[in-house]
């Protein structure tokens, strides 16, 4: 794992990197993202993960809070379905896991120890464990 994760500070502040003002045709989602990197990282709720992540969107700060999400349950829902942000974190590039060791061995013994994933959800654990 990487170190302490000062969850009072927003990605914008952790990152050192204000984005512009997206522009005035932006999707929700777009929308979205720009407002949760302003908010502060331990505020962050399961469904707000989920998306940030999918995006690829502050992933140094992110996992690691996901993965403490994760420990405690694999099956952790944001608005989804159940297992959503599991799918979605084992789901990025292998470069990521690649730069951050740690964190991949973290979540390795997350999935070998869960017994209990959907058929879905296994066949990704089992692409992640496989690299």
């Amino acid at each position: 794992m990487t170190g302490p994760v000062d969850r009072d500070r927003t990605l914008e502040e952790l990152e050192h990197d204000r984005w512009p003002a997206p522009p005035a045709d932006a999707t929700r989602l777009v929308l979205t993202v720009h407002a949760l990197r302003q908010k502060p990282i331990g505020e962050l709720t399961i469904e707000d993960l989920r998306l940030m992540i999918g995006q690829d969107v502050g992933l140094a700060h992110l996992l690691p809070l996901s993965l403490e999400v994760l420990r405690d349950d694999p099956m952790a829902e944001g608005d989804m379905y159940a297992g959503d942000l599991l799918n979605t974190v084992l789901t990025r590039s292998p470069v990521v896991w690649s730069e951050t060791p740690g964190l991949a061995q973290e979540l390795g013994a997350i999935v070998s120890e869960s017994s209990d994933l959907p058929p879905d959800l296994v066949q990704k654990a089992k692409g992640f464990l496989s690299r």
